[in-house]
């Protein structure tokens, strides 16, 4: 994708007034390449810039890919109407974006770490560190969730497991320049993702395995700055009652939340719980049950661990308010994940006034311990845990990656690039409901009782052997 001739713009973005991105010698916001370059510490700059438009960047992709998923509902008439349907045109605008916020990371990246290290003697391996694993991100990004993107300005598509392969390349490039401990299991739990998506079984264990021995309790995030705008625009969607959790989920809702009017949550981008989740996962397809069960529990202790935000004042969200159809409110309430799944209790919970709510930010989970002692056999212990990949990834962004679904190269790009002809198609895979129908569900008010149209996690086990989920089935 062509960036790098937008540069003198970001650069622009760059050296505003927010706090997070200006050294305070720098006075006149417009300065051409030459004067930045020149400047006293331009790596400086230049890195936290890179935070702040990753910032941007992730809270425009956890806003789009929650309703495209099975997560949430945009029952407003902000954000995107089509994602839930799902409906991915190349030439939507929200597409095109997504594809522009890869790019523009990959090419911040790149410009770093030859031009403005050139110019920077003061340029240390922090700073290469932080900018070849934002590299390496952006291809995870476009590994994850496009069918194809180019690698380089101005090359071809290259397909999404290409880019999880030179992400794979860059963080051991990375690797080299770590930190510290937390860095290391930092990049190695980010390999560990992109190795689970390729389906290497052995590779995505080993970074799992490394990671969790360096550190247990993992969280890397990317943090907001209200003061000088750089704004969660996905906790705007989530905070307010624009988006509405698929009702099972309710309980996990909402992840990003104020508790004052300038509150901006984080967005995580990686944590301990995936690789606990990976090597599960790699147990199961090892046919060994009972080693995916410990590490399910040992997962889940990790979990209970993690914190809740107590008192929470969510009296506003009617999950009904002004939008398009009503959601459940009311905690006596059971739901069950298909028509053909057990009611279960304790999904939805009480916001109304004058109750205040509590709710797990890093990770929360509706399994217990006695759910995963009960698992007997592949599939069901396969669905328990996308189950509760989904809940410990809810509000991220990560569901589609799960379900398959992959966007289109947008129009633009397609024009430009030699194949761009080969991926103006979204890929979603035959098995998703069309027509909204991941998000149905209908209340029974005589009973009680919200019955979920689609199980997806028991949609996942029943195509666990096609190309599209599961990847190391």
């Amino acid at each position: 994708m062509k960036i790098l001739k937008y540069i003198p713009i970001v650069m622009a973005l760059l050296l505003t007034s927010c706090d997070l991105v200006t050294p305070d010698d720098i006075i006149n916001p417009n300065v051409d390449e030459t004067a930045f370059l020149n400047s006293d510490n331009p790596m400086e700059t230049w890195v936290n810039g890179t935070e702040k438009e990753l910032a941007l960047h992730m809270s425009d992709f956890v806003e789009l890919m929650e309703i495209l998923s099975d997560n949430y509902f945009n029952n407003y008439t902000r954000s995107s109407k089509v994602f839930d349907i799902p409906q991915l045109l190349y030439n939507d605008a929200d597409v095109t974006t997504l594809q522009r916020h890869v790019g523009a990371l990959r090419e911040m990246a790149d410009y770093g770490l030859t031009t403005v290290a050139a110019a920077d003697a003061k340029t240390t391996n922090a700073d290469r560190f932080h900018l070849l694993w934002v590299k390496a991100y952006s291809h995870l990004l476009a590994g994850d969730f496009f069918r194809a993107l180019p690698d380089k300005n101005g090359g071809p598509a290259v397909e999404w497991d290409q880019h999880l392969q030179e992400a794979l390349d860059v963080l051991d490039q990375a690797l080299l320049l770590a930190q510290n401990d937390n860095d290391r299991a930092f990049v190695h739990t980010l390999a560990a993702r992109a190795a689970h998506r390729l389906g290497n079984r052995q590779l995505a264990v080993t970074h799992a395995t490394q990671a969790l021995s360096l550190k247990g309790d993992l969280l890397r995030q990317v943090h907001f700055d209200s003061k000088n705008g750089v704004l969660n625009r996905a906790q705007e969607a989530i905070w307010s009652d624009w988006f509405q959790p698929l009702p099972r989920l309710d309980f996990l809702d909402p992840k990003y939340y104020q508790m004052s009017s300038s509150d901006q949550c984080p967005i995580t981008l990686a944590k301990a719980e995936e690789n606990y989740l990976i090597l599960a996962e790699a147990a199961l397809a090892n046919g060994d049950v009972n080693g995916a069960k410990s590490q399910l529990s040992a997962l889940l202790t990790l979990v209970k661990s993690r914190p809740v935000q107590t008192g929470i004042n969510d009296q506003l969200e009617g999950r009904y308010n002004g939008g398009l159809k009503v959601f459940p409110n009311d905690p006596a309430y059971r739901v069950q994940a298909s028509p053909s799944d057990p009611l279960r209790e304790g999904l939805i919970i009480d916001r109304r006034p004058p109750m205040l709510i509590d709710i797990p930010y890093i990770s929360g989970t509706s399994v217990t311990q006695a759910m995963i002692d009960a698992l007997a056999d592949h599939d069901s212990a396969l669905e328990l845990l996308y189950l509760m990949r989904q809940e410990i990834f809810f509000a991220e962004g990560r569901r589609p990656a799960d379900l398959g679904i992959r966007l289109p190269l947008c129009e633009v790009e397609a024009a430009h690039a030699s194949n761009g002809a080969e991926y103006t198609q979204a890929w979603i895979p035959s098995f998703i409901p069309l027509n909204g129908g991941m998000d149905d569900f209908t209340i029974d008010e005589q009973a009680m009782t919200v019955t979920i149209a689609h199980n997806m996690n028991r949609v996942i086990v029943d195509n666990a052997r096609t190309a599209d989920v599961a990847p190391f089935e």
